[in-house]
């Protein structure tokens, strides 16, 4: 029975909390690569003496890294490790480096704190290691299984050489690794301040309710918003990049009274190209949790409490859980297409209550080579997309899927890269249509100021973001090379080595997102702002929402609107729940 007031479980839980933003902070403050420093491509927590997540934003997997030191853990040791395999995936590629250290407090462990960022390259065929035609992960770069970067506080000099030695950005990685151990030892720190302050029983207590109290409001969740009877939803990705695909996710749910079920049986079979995605369950996990919170309680504190609620069941050799040694490269199109799968099974029942699909991918950008004065570069750019429609409200306008995610300003791309941005802005007409209207792409032009070569990384230039209840899919991804001569060029949405000249350009056009309810519905004053923006188009809004706008003056004209509306409700085909635009025919195709 614990003693511990909820007043004071408050206090801690802040406090580790504001321990978590400052891990973010110290570790923005510190590392090179931009991926990481501007993009904030990283991800901390701090667990229970146990290894459960108590606040962080990725599932613990701290007990399957621990077992592996027969030998122990001791204060001072500091944790390395970047192979997905040897954590169940809590890092999902080789590029996620991950630092563990154990946090004591008067000899005795009171903790972990935890951190990964993505570093731009370790090695492999391709600059920033993520070869798009790999077929194992031995292909892609170099890995390290759990070993201890520093021992009692010792550091093993070895492990530097080696990182060094196999990468094509050893300064960066170098900062960036350090970093990472100073986020955690940050935290470490903090915790340390708050079991002098109240006592490590007292922590203890309180971490131990901060668990309960997530168990028991996802309980509620769990049996507010999830149906008893199973329901199932699929969606696919485009292609792996060895000219294989579509391939297919598919999730079914339900509940038994405050437990939750997901199965994966009928995913297709794992691919030969790197879109895998390793999956562990508690991974997954932690992915329903915070999509159910988002969506539904945001109030409710994201942590591993929840666990014993949610029951996973995924096929080994599949999409989501390849066998060693699959490459893992190109995952996050897999990762990013869950939650769309995830929304998708949720809103069966309901899809008045769940929003449409986004841009469903994380793509890349990926250009280096040497400068004028004979200088490597090397940058990988994360590009967003739409977000999709919502039962509150339209989506937003190129963001990316994973919220913490920010851009890289224009000034520190032209001021550390050989590149001009000629141009950045949102799609026109890329959102899917509806009463809420599907988040709009981003369109990105950039100049290359140096020879060298490009690798992209996306998704969804096939298959459409979906719409639901009444509204459009979003619109496709593409790519092009602009040769300085004018000639363009078609780029795959997955390719490697694009060589490219001083002059060329790339046009990076990534996926808009699908609306959601009735696009005959939407405020017409809206519609009408929204051409005048330049977000849509006077055409668009004539044949999606049934709104008339003079081309000349954008001004809205009311009667007319009222009659295309008339018309259009009285001829068009009846509303579905679901739009995939053109899927089945691509998919049979």
């Amino acid at each position: 029975m614990k003693n511990i007031d909820s007043i004071t479980v408050d206090i801690i839980e802040n406090a580790i909390k504001n321990v978590k933003e400052e891990m973010d902070v110290t570790l923005f403050r510190s590392a090179m690569s931009p991926v990481i420093r501007e993009q904030h491509d990283c991800f901390p927590m701090i667990t229970d003496r146990d290894g459960k997540m108590v606040v962080g934003n990725f599932g613990s997997h701290i007990p399957e890294v621990i077992n592996q030191f027969p030998e122990g853990i001791n204060e001072g040791d500091v944790i390395f490790l970047s192979d997905p395999y040897s954590c169940g995936g809590s890092i999902s590629h080789i590029n996620d480096w991950m630092v563990i250290i154990p946090i004591f407090h008067e000899k005795q462990l009171v903790g972990y704190s935890s951190m990964f960022g993505h570093v731009i390259d370790v090695g492999g065929p391709v600059p920033s290691s993520m070869p798009v035609t790999a077929q194992t992960i031995y292909g892609e770069g170099v890995r390290f299984p759990p070993v201890k970067l520093f021992e009692e506080g010792k550091l093993n000099k070895a492990i530097i050489s080696i990182i060094k030695t196999n990468t094509r950005t050893p300064v960066e990685n170098y900062s960036d690794l350090m970093a990472i151990v100073a986020s955690c030892r940050t935290a470490e720190k903090r915790v340390q301040e708050i079991c002098d302050r109240f006592g490590k029983e007292v922590y203890f207590e309180a971490l131990d309710a901060l668990l309960d109290r997530t168990n028991v409001m996802m309980r509620q969740l769990i049996q507010n918003f999830l149906p008893e009877k199973p329901v199932s939803f699929e969606d696919y990705i485009d292609d792996d990049g060895l000219g294989n695909g579509p391939y297919k996710m598919k999730l079914t749910i339900w509940r038994e009274g405050d437990n939750a079920y997901f199965d994966w049986e009928g995913t297709d079979k794992q691919s030969p190209g790197p879109i895998n995605y390793y999956l562990s369950d508690n991974m997954f996990k932690m992915f329903i949790g915070s999509f159910l919170i988002s969506v539904f309680d945001p109030a409710i504190n994201f942590n591993d409490g929840f666990y014993d609620v949610l029951h996973i069941k995924t096929p080994e050799g599949s999409l989501m859980r390849p066998k060693q040694p699959a490459a893992l490269g190109c995952r996050t199109h897999a990762l990013s297409r869950l939650f769309d799968v995830l929304s998708g099974a949720l809103s069966i029942n309901t899809p008045e209550n769940s929003p449409a699909a986004g841009y469903g991918t994380s793509p890349y950008f990926i250009y280096s080579g040497y400068d004028d004065e004979e200088k490597y570069f090397n940058l990988m750019e994360v590009m967003y997309g739409g977000l999709p429609g919502r039962p509150i409200g339209d989506g937003l306008d190129g963001h990316s899927w994973w919220p913490a995610f920010v851009n890289i300003p224009t000034e520190y791309l032209e001021t550390y890269y050989p590149l001009l941005v000629n141009y950045y802005r949102t799609g026109k007409d890329s959102g899917g249509a509806g009463l809420h209207r599907g988040g709009n792409c981003n369109e990105k032009l950039y100049t290359c100021l140096a020879t060298g070569t490009v690798s992209i990384h996306d998704d969804r230039s096939t298959l459409q973001p979906w719409g639901i209840n009444g509204g459009e899919p979003g619109s496709s991804s593409s790519k092009m090379l602009i040769k300085k001569d004018g000639t363009k060029i078609p780029l795959a949405s997955k390719v490697d080595n694009v060589e490219v000249e001083r002059g060329d350009q790339i046009l990076f056009i990534t996926g808009g997102s699908g609306g959601w309810g009735d696009p005959l519905e939407r405020d017409p004053e809206k519609v009408q702002l929204e051409v005048a923006r330049g977000l849509v188009s006077a055409e668009k809004a004539y044949e999606s929402y049934g709104v008339v706008v003079n081309t000349e003056t954008s001004e809205l004209d009311t009667a007319a609107t009222l009659s295309l509306r008339e018309r259009l409700k009285n001829t068009r085909d009846p509303l579905e729940a679901f739009n995939f635009g053109k899927r089945e025919e691509i998919i049979k195709s």
